[in-house]
């Protein structure tokens, strides 16, 4: 702002109406300071921002505004294409991913929840197996000791009828396949 001071400078008059002195007046009365004072800061206002008085819509203006407004949005491009974009496709690849993910997790859950149930369905199936293996051991031994005192039945027959036929009876022979067969009976 200029220094406004009254000495050394030469002072020069203007004049204007009446209608237009009230309004400097009433304008130098609503910034509070001296008509000279609110004149002189006009002069350098429009002398600084090289603003025509006379322009209400104020090209300059307009155009200055209309200049950083094409610079803000051609900033803004930039960095939605340099940032915002990739940015958002990075998020849009990571949710997708995190869904994934999320998936496999749940069909996991799935998985651990029928596992625990073929583990009791394989338990049981082997205890069967078990108890009919046992079962079928047991049968088997059974099996042989049936076989081994067949045989020592078979062997006691055999020897008594070889001692009967060359000495005994017809009755005694009856006798002996009698108790034979009690014996086999028994089994």
């Amino acid at each position: 702002m200029r220094n406004i001071s009254m000495s050394n400078d030469t002072l020069r008059s203007i004049k204007y109406s009446e209608a237009e002195g009230l309004k400097l007046d009433k304008l130098s009365l609503k910034l509070g300071r001296s008509k000279r004072q609110v004149f002189l800061q006009m002069i350098d206002y429009f002398y600084r921002t090289k603003k025509d008085p006379l322009d209400i819509n104020d090209d300059l203006l307009k155009t200055t505004l209309l200049k950083q407004h094409k610079e803000y949005i051609g900033f803004i491009k930039v960095q939605e294409a340099d940032l915002l974009i990739p940015a958002k496709r990075e998020m849009e690849r990571m949710t997708e991913s995190q869904k994934k993910v999320i998936n496999g997790f749940n069909g996991l859950l799935k998985q651990n929840e029928v596992i625990p149930k073929l583990l009791n369905q394989q338990n049981q199936y082997l205890h069967q197996l078990e108890v009919q293996y046992k079962n079928i051991v047991t049968q088997l031994h059974e099996k042989e000791n049936l076989k081994r005192l067949f045989l020592d039945i078979l062997e006691s027959y055999a020897s008594a009828r070889d001692n009967v036929s060359s000495i005994g009876s017809r009755k005694e022979k009856e006798q002996l396949l009698t108790i034979t067969r009690n014996q086999i009976k028994r089994l």
